[in-house]
């Protein structure tokens, strides 16, 4: 049995579902849940989305629970439609999969990580790769799990690159700055995966054509939505040499800090809409002589995760039913 327990936050669109084969597949972690929220898609499509990977991956033993629909200051949450040309408008790259005989659970995906981290404490590990609104909820309704959380490596942030929303703001940051900020502020041992490494992480077609050669149903459909995500990055004129891994980074981050050098660093995220930089992840000023246990990560050894990367998906694809 893994000895370490993980919990992950996906808003599932395509690199996240890349993010829940890793997880399914890496033999050093026991996938005990995923929280669904909102960003890529909606999160009633993020669940159903996770739902029928899990099954296609014959993980159907994998709950997954509804986290919170829209950011902790609006009353609802719109897809961009950047977004829908990326993950495509069912987020998973507009690939059908066949749907799972398991229904999403009824507890509530805050609730479930609140129950998980007073359970398993140390020996969690939390990955967000979407908006950090489920883990602020958590905190807030328990402040107990901002310290027993064993080990939180979210997606998302920029500190020494410019952000993929504005010159300073990712993504995932930018659905919810308020709630970043409460997290980077309260959350101990948080490792921050951002663009800085997560964009010299690339995949390529060569890649996602062996997985089409195993002759299995979940090659043939991770290749599509691996596909897409690499057309939408080369239309769109992001990067034309492949596809950037962000949210399986973050998953092998947090099993294997050693795939990235980190620097240590009390982190906060600005949400004055007025500052002119809303949604930045920097350094804390008030907090810079302070010790702390939040970390972001600046350089990624490539060539090993890439490679570790690969052979893993090779794994999980070639397991399940031809």
């Amino acid at each position: 049995m893994a000895h370490k327990k993980m919990i992950l936050d996906l808003d599932t669109g395509i690199d996240d579902a890349l993010a829940l084969a890793y997880a399914v597949a890496d033999p050093n972690v026991d996938l005990i849940g995923i929280i669904s929220s909102y960003g890529n898609t909606l999160v009633t499509t993020a669940a159903q989305n996770s739902l029928n990977l899990l099954h296609l991956l014959g993980a159907d033993n994998v709950p997954v629970f509804i986290g919170e629909s829209h950011s902790s200051t609006t009353d609802h949450f719109d897809v961009m439609p950047i977004s829908q040309a990326i993950h495509g408008k069912n987020g998973v790259g507009d690939v059908l999969l066949a749907t799972s005989p398991q229904k999403v659970s009824a507890q509530s995906g805050v609730d479930f990580l609140i129950e998980a981290a007073h359970q398993y404490q140390d020996e969690l590990i939390f990955i967000p790769t979407g908006p950090l609104t489920n883990l602020t909820a958590a905190i807030k309704k328990d402040p107990d799990v901002a310290h027993l959380i064993g080990n939180t490596t979210l997606m998302g942030g920029a500190l020494t690159v410019p952000g993929n929303v504005t010159p300073f703001t990712e993504a995932n940051i930018h659905q919810d700055p308020e709630a970043a900020d409460f997290a980077f502020t309260h959350q101990d041992n948080l490792t921050m995966v951002g663009l800085d490494v997560t964009l010299r992480t690339l995949l390529t077609k060569k890649e996602t054509a062996a997985w089409r050669l195993l002759g299995t149903t979940a090659g043939q459909k991770y290749a599509d939505l691996m596909d897409f995500y690499i057309d939408a990055y080369a239309k769109l004129n992001i990067d034309k040499k492949g596809a950037a891994l962000h949210d399986p980074l973050a998953v092998a981050v947090g099993i294997d800090p050693s795939y990235v050098t980190t620097i240590s660093l009390a982190m906060r995220v600005t949400y004055d809409k007025e500052s002119g930089d809303y949604g930045r992840t920097i350094g804390d000023k008030s907090r810079l002589l302070e010790p702390t246990t939040t970390k972001a990560a600046v350089l990624v050894d490539t060539p090993r995760f890439v490679n570790d990367f690969q052979n893993l998906m090779l794994n999980i694809l070639n397991t399940t039913q031809k």
